[in-house]
């Protein structure tokens, strides 16, 4: 039965399936069936891997039923549909969060335990999929998550990376980036589809076909072509309300291998189209620091944007006539600026392969898209070498003058726009080589734009897209991130989040915000002490992870201060270091205080390009050698540096945390997620009004949590006056003590000027006000410090941030987007 048939049935014409037991006894049939059927093993020689396959395969048959439910009803009732056009995914382990989506965890535990396997074991060697790096990719998987659950038809576009992200590695210190193999084995979650392919063409030249003697057409041929064939993956809500599609593409060769060639002895060569094929999906966020590192970005991108709109097109018209009716069936998410070539092949599409003119191609083109953006940072807003764009996509360059004159005019004549202005608003950046700006083409091909926080909202209104709101004031639009609970507290903490059940009831699971009845326990001894237990808990195993895998030992009764994020100069991990450098001197130099015990754990990757953001890895373990085995310090200041970040260690590290550290540059942070899952289980906030840190104040309350440091609004009038960091240096003893042993060499006897770099930076610009920020930070960690040693007001304080994180659900968040800007579910 065709897709299109499909839609003339009412749903309870289909045949249903069969209810499926989830009894343990059930499950455990199942699972041998699966185990012999599907893996051809028997129990007694099936290995930990084989169990994991077979449980998987019990789960994913469950949710396939629920997926075509979803399927079927979307097209029964003719539901708007949300595209959600992502370069990154970061799903992670999906075992645990299917199952308890699923509302099947403890009996596949128990169905598994029957059959002698313990499912925790067996989930460990799930791996996580490589298919993001950060906050970006965690965040697109969240959502996903969060529009099945609240019942919102959607799809997630992006790249199924064979390698994606590399796996970090410590050689001496050194970030060392090695292939990450996630799907050496398979992924038993996906389902291929073959006929869900698509060619995608790059460079070639633009043909013109007079149609009449009034109508032209462009036929674009490329001179070379790849093939895109889909790959689902179900991506379910929570108490399986909806199931949705995680659609990933691959890349193919039209010829895997040239024969003739093979023929002739050059065996290599022979395989030269099916490698570049393949490039395109081998590695997330290829360094661009090479002519040839920008076009396979560049590519990478146009390839899943292509694949993804041709894969729209074609489903609309299963349903619709024509193209009149896009922007009412279909809404498209850019996240942030990767997909942003998504306007221009959209345009391309409906007038050259469909037959639209141009007015009624851009007219449909703006109203179906809208844009998320992530970053003021203006290196970061990706703009390509109008050379290396026109010769990739030669078709797509002049759509884009066609959409910059027709702006520029609308400007210059409607809006009366100065010189300035004109030149701040255009698609192509004339400073100095020509390039497209993917900002701006992301900008004025939707119809909304919004940000991930107010203060970031405000921000891109004032700074990157000041012209821009100006000529469209009504086009940006604030939406806030969240986080998923079921992820970020049901998986994650079991221990806190049973503790909650038993306190409050169950209606917070379906409506995070009912955590709000926690604030009535905050100060009740029992259940402090209840709380403390579990957060000891947490603290417990990660020491055992730490103590595996580095051979370090950390106590867990000391203060766990983390900072996990990527590695930027603008989050300030350097800050978090140089204290701790000071804190170290403190301690030797008074060991009659009454210091209290910390450990300080990192965790996050650098861009393989990056120089100062490895060598902040590198000073990080330096440190943390010296530190750690001076026994001077009596155990009180301990630095770990955790290889390796992903979603799984991030499961591990969050529950664990005492203190949370969200010290970006203020202005510079777009939003974060990490300071939301912190706060959730039950950390305390140590940061700079910057990103969501500024709602998360006026949310959990100004008294539990810290702020310090300057503002957005402070950093760009220092930056703007000319601000002196040698003076502020040689004006704070701590400070310029501990820059003096960091860059003469004190933690790299081996290398006496290896930071001498990065603390002349501090000296000469301190672009990234840490040594402006230095004496606020230190003086906010002593106070954490005092506050540590009252554990009654602590965990006073660290229920009230559970307590009051509701809001910061994900399901709001989509909620809004679904409401305000898609207009569906």
């Amino acid at each position: 039965m065709t897709v299109l048939m499909m839609t003339r049935l009412s749903t309870t014409e289909l045949p249903q399936p069969a209810l499926r037991s989830s009894e343990p006894s059930q499950l455990a049939v199942e699972i041998l069936e699966r185990l012999k059927y599907r893996i051809g093993k028997d129990p007694k020689v099936a290995k930990p891997h084989d169990w994991l396959t077979a449980a998987i395969l019990v789960a994913r048959d469950r949710i396939t039923d629920k997926w075509m439910d979803s399927t079927r009803k979307t097209y029964s009732t003719g539901a708007k549909r949300v595209y959600y056009m992502s370069l990154e995914f970061l799903i992670g382990r999906m075992m645990r969060d299917a199952m308890t989506n699923l509302g099947l965890m403890d009996e596949m535990r128990d169905a598994l335990a029957s059959l002698g396997v313990d499912i925790d074991v067996v989930a460990a060697l799930e791996p996580d999929a490589a298919l993001g790096n950060g906050g970006l990719g965690r965040l697109a998987a969240c959502f996903m998550e969060s529009m099945a659950t609240v019942d919102v038809p959607a799809y997630g576009y992006g790249i199924r990376y064979m390698h994606g992200l590399f796996r970090q590695q410590m050689a001496d210190g050194w970030q060392v980036e090695l292939p990450e193999t996630w799907l050496a084995h398979g992924n038993p979650w996906e389902f291929e589809r073959r006929e869900s392919s698509y060619e995608i063409g790059f460079g070639g030249s633009v043909e013109t076909v007079n149609i009449d003697e009034e109508v032209q057409r462009y036929v674009w041929k490329p001179a070379e072509r790849v093939i895109a064939t889909a790959f689902d993956t179900p991506a379910v809500g929570w108490r399986a309300t909806r199931v949705n599609t995680l659609r990933l593409w691959a890349a193919q060769p039209i010829d895997p291998i040239l024969l003739d060639a093979f023929n002739a002895g050059d065996h290599i060569g022979a395989l030269r189209e099916s490698n570049k094929a393949e490039s395109l999906t081998r590695v997330l966020y290829p360094a661009d620091a090479t002519p040839a590192g920008q076009e396979l970005r560049l590519r990478q991108e146009y390839f899943f944007s292509s694949a993804s709109l041709q894969d729209i097109l074609r489903r609309h018209l299963q349903q619709y006539p024509d193209f009149t009716s896009l922007p009412d069936a279909v809404a498209i998410q850019l996240n942030d600026t990767h997909p942003a070539v998504s306007v221009a092949e959209l345009v391309r599409l409906l007038t050259d392969v469909h037959g639209l003119n141009f007015e009624q191609a851009w007219d449909i083109s703006r109203r179906t898209f809208s844009y998320t953006n992530h970053t003021l940072l203006p290196e970061a807003l990706e703009s390509w070498p109008v050379p290396l764009f026109e010769r990739l996509l030669p078709r797509h360059m002049q759509i884009v003058y066609a959409i910059n004159a027709k702006i520029l005019i609308e400007a210059r004549r409607e809006r009366h726009a100065t010189d300035e202005a004109i030149r701040n608003i255009s698609l192509i950046d004339e400073t100095g080589d020509r390039r497209v700006r993917m900002g701006n083409l992301a900008f004025v091909g939707s119809h909304s734009i919004n940000g991930v926080s107010a203060l970031h909202t405000e921000l891109m209104k004032e700074t990157v897209f000041a012209d821009l709101h100006g000529l469209y004031p009504d086009r940006i639009n604030n939406k806030t991130n969240g986080i998923t609970p079921r992820r970020w507290l049901m998986q994650c903490n079991p221990g806190l989040f049973g503790l909650i059940r038993e306190a409050i009831g169950d209606e917070f699971m379906d409506n995070t915000e009912a955590l709000q009845a926690l604030d009535a326990f905050a100060d009740k001894a029992d259940f402090q002490e209840h709380f403390a237990a579990v957060k000891r808990a947490n603290k417990v195993r990660l020491a055992k992870l730490v103590q595996a895998n580095l051979g370090i030992r950390i106590d867990p009764s000391a203060m766990f201060d983390i900072q996990i994020k990527r590695i930027h100069e603008y989050k300030r991990q350097l800050l978090n270091l140089i204290e701790a450098v000071a804190l170290y001197d403190q301690i030797r130099s008074h060991p009659e205080l009454d210091w209290v015990p910390r450990v300080k754990l990192f965790a996050g990757k650098a861009a393989p390009s990056y120089h100062n953001a490895k060598l902040i890895i590198k000073l990080a373990n330096d440190i943390a050698r010296v530190i750690n085995n001076d026994p001077a310090v009596r155990g009180l200041l301990k630095v770990v540096f955790v290889p390796n970040y992903n979603v799984s260690l991030a499961e591990v590290m969050v529950p664990a945390a005492d203190l949370s550290e969200q010290i970006s540059t203020a202005g510079m942070e777009a939003s974060g997620t990490g300071n939301m899952k912190f706060a959730l289980n039950g950390a305390l906030t140590i940061g700079t009004l910057d990103g969501a840190n500024v709602e998360m104040r006026d949310w959990v309350g100004e008294e539990n949590i810290k702020i310090f440091g300057m503002t957005a609004e402070e950093v760009g009038k220092a930056r703007a006056e000319g601000h002196n960091p040698r003076a502020v240096i040689e004006n704070s003893r701590e400070l310029s003590q501990a820059l003096d042993a960091i860059a003469s060499g004190v933690f790299s006897p081996d290398d006496r000027n290896r930071f001498s770099g990065l603390v002349d930076g501090l000296y000469n610009h301190d672009w990234f006000m840490v040594a402006a920020d230095f004496e606020a930070y230190a003086k906010a960690q002593r106070e954490i410090d005092q506050l540590w040693t009252t554990p009654s007001a602590w965990y006073s304080k660290a229920v009230r941030n559970t307590a009051r994180m509701g809001w910061f659900s994900s399901d709001r968040t989509i909620r809004q987007y679904a409401g305000e800007i898609w207009r569906a579910g």
